[in-house]
């Protein structure tokens, strides 16, 4: 009896440490050459606030740990080194996935530097890797404004004319001067179907 109850509770812990060590999905790559190539032609300062309902966050200045302490679920995980550097927090909610993501641009504290929500065509439930977000932080909101199942105009009479533009989506791109010198580039990228957001990227990134 005794031999079955450590048993027992050895598989319970190797099950614990298997769950525990388990990578949740990394965030869509983000393809830096491609937003290179889109003049910044946004004048207006981009991605400074986002929301996740009840709690309110900052590019640059919230840290992953203030999310997940916030949120009460997520655990923070890591991918690669040096400059390809990424810590994230993974959430779903019926069909929506959502990555809230610090680069290496986010110091050693993990700032959010980017945000990525996508609203896929199955349940996001089948992916069981992420952890479900409580409904009261619910929904995704980029600076008061921006929000998956918007149409092309709304966002268009929202942040004004895109930086880029096709049939499946959109790119706003800004870059401006800060105090002390210090140079800041924001951007959104927005895709599109049946002329709905389903996905948007924002990001925003400081250097001196």
């Amino acid at each position: 009896m005794a031999r079955t109850k450590t048993l027992l509770l050895l598989l319970l812990l190797f099950a614990i440490a298997a769950h525990d060590s388990f990578a949740q999905t990394p965030p869509p790559p983000f393809d830096e050459q491609a937003l290179e190539r889109v003049p910044p032609t946004v004048a207006k300062r981009l991605a400074r606030r986002f929301s996740l309902g009840a709690f309110a966050g900052r590019f640059e200045e919230t840290r992953l740990g203030a999310v997940q302490e916030a949120l009460g679920e997520g655990t923070i995980q890591h991918q690669g080194d040096a400059g390809g550097s990424i810590h994230w927090l993974c959430y779903r909610r019926g069909q929506q996935r959502l990555w809230v993501v610090s680069s290496e641009m986010g110091g050693a504290d993990h700032r959010v530097t980017e945000i990525v929500e996508e609203l896929s065509e199955t349940d996001a439930g089948a992916s069981a890797d992420c952890a479900i977000i409580p409904e009261k932080f619910w929904p995704v909101v980029f600076d008061g404004k921006l929000h998956l199942g918007m149409s092309r105009q709304e966002v268009v009479t929202a942040l004004g004319p895109p930086s880029a533009s096709d049939a499946a989506q959109m790119v706003y791109s800004h870059a401006g001067k800060l105090a002390h010198g210090f140079d800041e580039t924001a951007w959104l990228i927005l895709r599109f179907r049946d002329d709905k957001l389903v996905s948007m990227r924002g990001g925003k990134a400081t250097t001196n």
